[in-house]
């Protein structure tokens, strides 16, 4: 069992409120993310649980133990870090071993756990050689394999790939994510790529200014944010948004006027709109499409088009000068400029009050 419960957890350094009153539990076996951006309190909020920063008030336990004022060496944790702190001087077979050796473990015990270190992270070839003789993403692996000897109940990662490149970071994701799966270990992973989130993640932990925004899995985040916040940090390209008013409410629905110019008539919400009431829709990139003749829609301007290959990304200027991306065929492309005519399906529209809040759509609910 690996079971984290932290309760009204607080942190602040001279007088600034860093970590504002966090409540979150880790069940045994999850790979739990915690994303956002820079500054939201993550890499903090996973320091305190390590032991490396001083919480100023609330618990932290792991499987009922209390170990908030624990030292780090006692809590049965593994860190790996953004930087691979490995020893230089020693082989990779001496950095796995370090931590067993100065614990006084017996020797055949840990030549073993070496050996079965190097067999997951296939480091077999390279355990006599030195860290300057590896490439960034064996160093890395050594660094995970580290952690792996030494067997601790929670596995902690401060995002450990954001000093590889592009296909090497890939690669390593795949990776890590075999690596849960062999292991069957409890894992907080950091990162600022929510592609990292929505990809390794069982459980998502959206932070934004020292908060909690929303925690679920990678896809209920994604078709059912809480709030404009999330709804436009998951995903790439990110949601677009449209302001407008509720012009209509009835038994049909909830009509919607936008500043772009279209009304969109949504299913009966579950929240109480009147007339009048600002408000802001969301959409998808991969849910925008064109209008096709007669059908209703708005009139945006094309701006620049990213072709990836299987896709195209089309980015439009509304009349309200409201940006939003379309995500089409790769075969596809608007050219810059041209004007065109844009149908929102009331089925893949968000839609959110003033406050910022999502406002819940039934069809959404049972998509």
């Amino acid at each position: 069992m690996a079971t984290l419960k932290i309760r009204n957890l607080k942190k602040g350094f001279e007088g600034l409120e860093i970590i504002k009153g966090i409540d979150l539990e880790v069940r045994d076996k999850e790979f739990v993310v915690f994303v956002g951006p820079s500054g939201c309190g993550k890499s903090t909020l996973l320091r305190l649980i390590a032991g490396l920063e001083d919480v100023t008030s609330g618990t932290i336990e792991l499987d009922g133990r209390d170990i908030t004022e624990v030292t780090p060496a006692k809590r049965d944790l593994a860190m790996v870090f953004q930087t691979y702190a490995l020893y230089p001087h020693m082989t990779v077979r001496k950095n796995l071993s370090f931590a067993l050796d100065l614990a006084g473990k017996d020797k055949a015990q840990v030549e073993a756990k070496v050996a079965e270190a190097a067999r997951i992270l296939e480091l077999g070839a390279l355990l006599e050689r030195k860290p300057k003789q590896l490439s960034g993403g064996q160093r890395q692996r050594v660094a995970i394999g580290r952690a792996i000897v030494r067997n601790p109940k929670i596995f902690l990662f401060d995002e450990p790939l954001s000093n590889l490149d592009a296909a090497l970071r890939v690669q390593t994701r795949l990776e890590l994510s075999r690596l849960h799966k062999e292991l069957q270990a409890t894992m907080i992973y950091v990162t600022h790529d929510q592609v990292e989130a929505m990809t390794l993640a069982d459980k998502v932990v959206v932070l934004n200014g020292g908060r909690v925004e929303q925690v679920g899995s990678p896809l209920e985040l994604y078709h059912h944010p809480a709030n404009l916040f999330v709804a436009g940090f998951l995903g790439t390209p990110k949601m677009g948004f449209l302001k407008g008013k509720v012009s209509r409410v009835d038994s049909q629905g909830c009509e919607v006027q936008l500043e772009a110019g279209a009304s969109v008539l949504l299913p009966r919400t579950s929240a109480t709109l009147s007339i009048g009431s600002s408000v802001t829709l969301g959409i998808r990139p991969e849910h925008l499409e064109l209008a096709a003749p007669g059908q209703a829609g708005f009139s945006v301007t094309a701006d620049v088009s990213e072709r990836l290959g299987s896709d195209t990304f089309c980015h439009v200027i509304t009349d309200s000068a409201e940006p939003l991306t379309l995500r089409i065929r790769g075969d596809l492309a608007s050219q810059y400029g041209e004007r065109l005519q844009l149908h929102l399906a009331a089925e893949h529209c968000h839609l959110f009050d003033e406050g910022g809040a999502a406002v819940a759509n039934p069809l959404q609910a049972a998509a």
